[in-house]
């Protein structure tokens, strides 16, 4: 008898990342993480528990790998106003492109499940407000640098950023152009 097929933990959960960012914690079934990760049902509850505990996990792995892109963004050198369209562009031009136009994990988790799973809705919170955070930093870091008045309300200004985003990934899913996005791109940073 051979031995039993060893796995990356590691590489299964930015694999159940994948599935589940693409059809959604309802939308994926323990067969969708089988079939995806290459393991048998027996396997994936031995290593992660449950369906639930794979997709913290997932939710986890994506704020790690690419929540982090747009604060890398964010926090670059150069003009307040330009890094924040550069970031906005980015994030617009990363949903266009992705032909499942999946949006943002955190986004759809947030419109799916904030009021059935509060494990899930606080990860997304937390996210959420980290982002947050970064744009009230940018807003005054740029009030600082006298490009943005320094009577505006940097918390304001980052929640409306954050909810900018939101809108921004949510739009892109169902986008037939980048036109729409680009309007509010220009929009957002012209209103600072």
């Amino acid at each position: 008898m051979g031995r039993p097929k060893q796995f990356d933990p590691d590489a299964a959960v930015d694999q159940a990342m994948q599935v589940f960012w693409r059809k959604g914690y309802a939308g994926t079934t323990p067969q969708d993480l089988v079939d995806a990760l290459g393991i048998g049902k027996g396997s994936l509850y031995n290593a992660f528990g449950s369906k639930h505990a794979l997709f913290e996990r997932a939710l986890r792995r994506y704020r790690d790998s690419q929540a982090v892109l747009l604060m890398e963004m964010l926090e670059e050198r150069g003009p307040v106003k330009a890094r924040l369209r550069k970031a906005l562009e980015f994030l617009a031009e990363l949903d266009l492109a992705d032909p499942d136009r999946r949006g943002c994990m955190a986004v759809n988790t947030a419109a799916e499940l904030a009021r059935t799973d509060q494990t899930a809705a606080e990860l997304v919170r937390r996210m959420f407000d980290r982002t947050e955070d970064a744009f009230r930093a940018l807003i005054e870091e740029g009030q600082r640098a006298g490009e943005i008045a320094p009577e505006r309300d940097p918390a304001a200004l980052g929640s409306l950023l954050l909810n900018t985003v939101v809108g921004l990934r949510l739009m892109a899913r169902i986008a037939e152009s980048p036109d729409r996005l680009v309007r509010v791109i220009d929009a957002t940073v012209e209103s600072l």
